[in-house]
């Protein structure tokens, strides 16, 4: 045995020792892993081990009725009852590996920011915080289990951004070659895509036994759906992918945005064709194209903008970023210079050394609140201090026009639609890295009583 396997032996060791030690603490306290204390039926049992953390049954059972709930109000066929309840655990895996490693490099949400994100999520549906709060409640869903939900989503969108997207970079020389590729195969870069998607997965050091087995289900899976079979059905039954309780549907997607392990494959299909299995080294891929549209060429509105960023960090709170940004507004009313503010204190540093300027932008280029912000304000106008997932902006629009330079156009939607595609791609790799490095422990039954099922 090597120095490096005795380390690996050793890691994995004390692993199962704080696991042990987590299962201990939580026996003494009437829990118990694999089944309920004798003394009362109802307390929870551990149905997972996530590293340092723990899935219990209660919080299963109040997903899955959550998921179920969706299925309802959408009309869609409900799977096998332990099929969904593998799929939701598998999802709360995933969850909670990424929230513990967010809490390990400091990324948190105070309340404050809960606070905005819940008015915001307010004003969306024209409601004020309190009707939504009694909306939720009618609906039967907990309001503290709301703002968890909403408090997990902030923080996995800052730790995916800072892991993921901050690192992706598209080049000119890559939107050349999309739009010559584009122009050489005859498809309209405007055409939509509707796509459905099954992944069947392999372990990251697949055995040749463990890809044949994949193989083989997925030739029997693709056969199936060849016949008929209901692709969303089989999606949500089979599918390792993170779209399979939406039945695989990955939305509507322009070309640049279609993975590019499809790309040469999508264009020949046909609405209601099937494709696959296609390998990867994730595994192998099933693909229903269910529709397809075009789109029109249009005017569009650009607008030339601006922005100052300040990005919450362990010695800086979201509060105090915001404060920040206030005091910034303050000082440009009294006449300082936008430019000068925004290379002195933008955490932007590619727009700082600009005066904090993004250019002309298109409608979509930018993510949602940032935008909504930003169309609401008329030339020269300052925003109020703006949070999303890169953190607090202060917004200032300098010009707005009309334009159908479709060329630019073009351009400006290709390297988009490829930073989005790339995102995607590598936050699946991300993802599928950090599940097979963090120890989990299933402790879910292959076949579970009904009456351990949660009621619907």
């Amino acid at each position: 045995m090597t120095p490096s396997d005795l380390g690996t032996m050793n890691t994995r060791v004390m692993k199962r020792l704080r696991q042990a030690g987590a299962s201990f603490l939580l026996t003494g306290l009437g829990i118990v892993a694999g089944g309920v204390a004798a003394d009362d039926e109802s307390i929870d049992r551990i149905i997972a081990v996530v590293e340092d953390g723990v899935i219990l049954q209660s919080e299963l059972d109040s997903k899955v009725r959550s998921v179920r709930r969706g299925l309802d109000q959408s009309n869609t066929p409900m799977p096998p009852s332990a099929v969904l309840r593998r799929q939701v655990l598998e999802r709360m895996i995933m969850e909670k590996i990424q929230l513990q490693l967010a809490e390990k490099s400091g990324i948190g949400v105070d309340d404050e920011t809960l606070r905005t994100a819940v008015q915001q999520i307010a004003q969306r549906n024209q409601i004020s915080a309190d009707e939504l709060r009694d909306s939720l409640e009618q609906e039967g869903i907990p309001y503290t289990d709301f703002l968890n939900q909403i408090r997990s989503e902030i923080t996995l969108g800052r730790f995916r951004s800072n892991q993921v997207n901050s690192q992706i970079k598209v080049t000119d020389r890559e939107v050349d070659h999309y739009l010559e590729t584009q122009a050489q195969s005859g498809v309209s870069g405007d055409n939509e895509y509707l796509l459905g998607h099954i992944l069947i997965a392999t372990p990251q050091a697949a055995s040749p036994e463990d890809v044949q087995k994949a193989k083989e289900k997925a030739d029997g899976l693709a056969a199936e759906l060849g016949k008929g079979a209901d692709f969303k059905q089989a999606a949500m039954e089979n599918s390792n992918d993170p779209q399979a309780l939406n039945g695989g549907d990955l939305g509507w997607r322009k070309m640049a945005q279609v993975p590019t392990l499809f790309a040469e494959v999508v264009p020949k299909m046909k609405k209601g064709d099937v494709q696959g299995p296609i390998r990867s080294p994730n595994g192998f891929h099933i693909i229903k194209l269910l529709d397809i549209k075009g789109s029109e060429q249009r005017t569009v509105t650009k607008t030339r903008v601006r922005h100052i960023l300040i990005k919450p960090n362990e010695a800086l709170s979201d509060s105090d970023a915001e404060q920040k940004l206030l005091a910034l507004k303050e000082r440009l009313a009294n006449g300082e210079d936008f430019a000068d503010l925004a290379r002195a204190h933008s955490d932007d540093k590619g727009s700082a050394i600009k005066g904090g300027e993004l250019g002309e932008v298109e409608p979509g280029a930018l993510v949602p609140p940032f935008e909504e912000a930003m169309t609401k304000l008329k030339p020269n106008e300052l925003s109020e201090p703006v949070q999303t997932q890169f953190g607090w902006h202060l917004i200032q629009v300098i010009d707005r026009r009309e334009s159908s330079d479709n060329n630019e156009a073009q351009r400006n939607q290709a390297r988009d639609a490829i930073f989005k595609r790339k995102v995607e791609e590598e936050t699946e790799l991300w993802m599928r890295r950090i599940r097979d490095e963090a120890y989990v422990e299933i402790r879910l039954p292959e076949a579970e009583p009904e009456s351990l099922l949660p009621p619907p």
